[in-house]
């Protein structure tokens, strides 16, 4: 029973991956054709894409944090062999 749920389960994966890289590919294609004003657009992604890394860096330090504060709390032992 358990030999035929990999190629299922790979299989699904493959239609579904297949199916949304078709479905971006063309939005792409089709919004390509829209350009209207070109460097306004890419400064709105670019200034989209900062904040995503801001906000990505600030995630991760945060948790940095949270997880230094746990251990301590815990009282794990943090040096290095």
């Amino acid at each position: 029973m358990m030999d035929w749920t990999p190629i299922v389960f790979v299989t699904f994966k493959a239609l579904v991956l297949g199916t949304g890289m078709f479905f971006a590919i063309k939005w792409h294609y089709d919004q390509g054709k829209k350009d209207k004003d070109k460097a306004k657009q890419n400064r709105a992604v670019l200034r989209a894409s900062g904040k995503v890394v801001a906000v990505f860096g600030l995630l991760l330090l945060a948790l940095g944090i949270v997880t230094f504060v746990v251990v301590r709390t815990v009282g794990l032992d943090m040096t290095f062999p």
